[in-house]
């Protein structure tokens, strides 16, 4: 009787042992979850998409209150493709991961950089366009370079990728204590043409938007804080959703769509392929 509990007992901690086994990896550690992501879109029937409805010419709104621009328009036409509707929902730019990744929001769309920094909490797609920050002062300013930059008032949109722009930049230590941050590029633009600022730094695409329709007011310097790439980002986790979004941009770019829509906002195809 004896030697049959013992049996059992080890019998019991073998099976114990691995069923424990079949929840881990090799390293012990749990197996990752199924990527749903996609499915659970089609299910819902629509992605949500973040955005500043203030940064023209990439999301803002028109005279009617209604959200328009160059990343709604490639939204729209990418949701067609998935069969989806597409819901935009405005966001303080600053927060946008912690919307994202929060379940707020599935996707910010809205002229968003890609940077190493944010590659650790964004899954991005292929870029879809470069930019460049840029330098706006007003049309009788005397700033020509960077370094007149020095001892000046800049203006710069909180939570922007011109910050980290400008922070990568050898002249940062020396214009730093100058530098304001504003809430949108809106705000910051119109500030300089009141003359309470002196310069601002801003997306190429924003800043000539609005320097085509005020041209007398603002010009734009040689000098700029470097090229950057706009992308999709999505949560982390969501590499099936991911798939299937990059897919119908391939097709967009492939058969002139994104070209068209590019055209319709800045007079010339500036996608990059």
């Amino acid at each position: 009787m004896r030697r049959k509990i013992v049996f059992i007992l080890v019998l019991s901690l073998v099976l114990g042992i691995m069923l424990a086994g079949c929840g881990t990896n090799n390293s012990g550690s749990k197996a990752p979850a199924e990527d749903s992501s996609w499915e659970d879109i089609k299910e819902k029937g629509y992605f949500i998409v973040g955005l500043d409805d203030a940064f023209p010419p990439m999301g803002f709104r028109d005279e009617n209150n209604q959200i328009v621009g160059f990343d709604i328009d490639l939204a729209k036409e990418a949701a067609k493709r998935l069969g989806l509707e597409v819901k935009f929902q405005p966001i303080v730019w600053e927060t946008k991961e912690q919307e994202l990744n929060g379940g707020n929001i599935d996707v910010i769309w809205n002229g968003l950089t890609i940077t190493e920094e944010r590659k650790k909490h964004i899954l991005f797609t292929k870029p879809y366009m470069e930019d460049h920050q840029i330098i706006v002062v007003r049309a009788d300013s005397d700033i020509e370079t960077k370094e007149d930059l020095i001892g000046k008032k800049i203006g710069i949109q909180a939570g922007s990728s011109a910050i980290e722009a400008v922070e990568a930049d050898p002249i940062y230590e020396k214009i730093k204590d100058n530098i304001l941050e504003f809430e949108s590029n809106v705000l910051a633009l119109r500030d300089l043409k009141g003359g309470g600022i002196d310069a601002v730094v801003v997306d190429e695409v924003v800043g000539r938007y609005y320097i085509s329709k005020q041209a007398e007011d603002y010009k734009i310097l040689k000098d700029n804080f470097g090229v950057e790439q706009f992308g999709v980002g999505l949560r982390k986790g969501d590499k099936a959703f991911l798939a299937q979004l990059e897919k119908v941009l391939d097709e967009m770019k492939e058969d002139g769509t994104a070209a068209e829509i590019s055209k319709k906002w800045f007079g010339v195809d500036i996608i990059k392929y």
